[in-house]
């Protein structure tokens, strides 16, 4: 049956207006700690959106910082890349450092390239704003199981982190381009769920969840437990979440690398985790920042999540198909 403009018109609000966010976590620079520039970025975002499987459907991006790499207070040319591949964005604003006070410097430099960018774009980059993040698995980074598993970035205490949110907050309400533009945290769901992190939560506008059963060997997290892991942490997090939104801001299956407890990174088992997962997510409308497109060149990490090859900027065809099962199809 040939579409109608009233079809047409229908399929358009539902797949732009109603559509959740879907895209992928991006970081500031290269594994041999080379800052990204505009062109990376700018091949990056073009490579979400044209991904085979995907219907195009991938045009949100996750940052972890608003100042490019190298610098103090710089806005970071993702920016730019963004309003160029019109790409939306779920901004970070990096909250750790070794003491309060040189985290409070970070969040005023954090600042400063956020005001950098709002006077130099104006509202084609606050048009693209999902979200802003405050913070990035602080609450985890304190933690003995993080210390345990190696973790070597800084983290935040809960009072400290509750204050940073509130003058992001409060920087927002200050910016008539960022009205209506919410405030959250990403952390660990473990982070969540933990009650000496309830401040942190108080003053969030949303919670970014990073959710990955893969490494979860205290439980059977072989890839067939996978989604079930994953919405056990879900629910978790969503009964403490105080009806807030909740926001996927990091999820995956590793394509190779070490096995963790029962869980064996392979390609075939990325799939499954991404029919299982993903594929869910997207069928239910909820916000989801996948980690991760391409792993960082030059890095060789192991395990490597990137859905597409690491090392070859200009791969194209993923490690895996990408296809949903069952995608849903306009039909009049």
């Amino acid at each position: 049956m040939r579409f109608t403009s009233t079809a047409l018109a229908l399929a358009a609000a539902l797949t732009t207006a109603d559509a959740a966010y879907k895209g992928f976590n991006y970081g500031a620079f290269f594994g041999n700690n080379a800052a990204k520039q505009y062109t990376d970025f700018k091949y990056e975002f073009e490579a979400a959106k044209t991904l085979p499987g995907t219907n195009g459907q991938f045009t949100s991006a996750r940052l972890y910082t608003m100042i490019q790499h190298g610098t103090t207070k710089d806005p970071i040319s993702a920016i730019q890349a963004a309003i160029d591949t019109k790409t939306s964005l779920l901004l970070g604003i990096w909250a750790s450092a070794t003491t309060p006070s040189g985290a409070q410097t970070v969040i005023n430099n954090e600042l400063a390239a956020f005001q950098a960018a709002i006077d130099k774009y104006g509202s084609s980059f606050t048009n693209l704003i999902a979200g802003i993040s405050v913070g990035s698995e602080d609450l985890y980074r304190i933690t003995p199981t993080a210390a345990k598993n190696g973790e070597k970035n800084p983290g935040t205490q809960p009072a400290d982190l509750a204050k940073y949110v509130n003058q992001v907050k409060s920087f927002r309400d200050k910016t008539s381009l960022l009205k209506g533009k919410l405030v959250g945290h990403v952390d660990t769901w473990t982070a969540y769920v933990n009650g000496t992190n309830k401040a942190v939560v108080d003053t969030l506008e949303f919670l970014g969840v990073d959710a990955y059963p893969f490494w979860e060997t205290e439980h059977a997290n072989a890839i067939g437990n996978g989604k079930t892991l994953f919405y056990d942490a879900y629910n978790q997090v969503k009964a403490k979440a105080q009806g807030k939104p909740i926001w996927i801001t990091e999820t995956g299956w590793p394509v190779s690398g070490p096995t963790q407890g029962q869980a064996v990174a392979n390609t075939a088992n990325a799939k499954t985790y991404w029919n299982a997962v993903a594929c869910q997510l997207i069928k239910d409308n909820v916000n989801l920042w996948y980690y991760t497109l391409q792993d960082v060149q030059y890095a060789n990490p192991s395990p490597s999540f990137g859905v597409k090859p690491g090392g070859d900027l200009k791969a194209v065809k993923p490690l895996f198909d990408l296809t949903c099962p069952n995608s849903a199809k306009f039909r009049f």
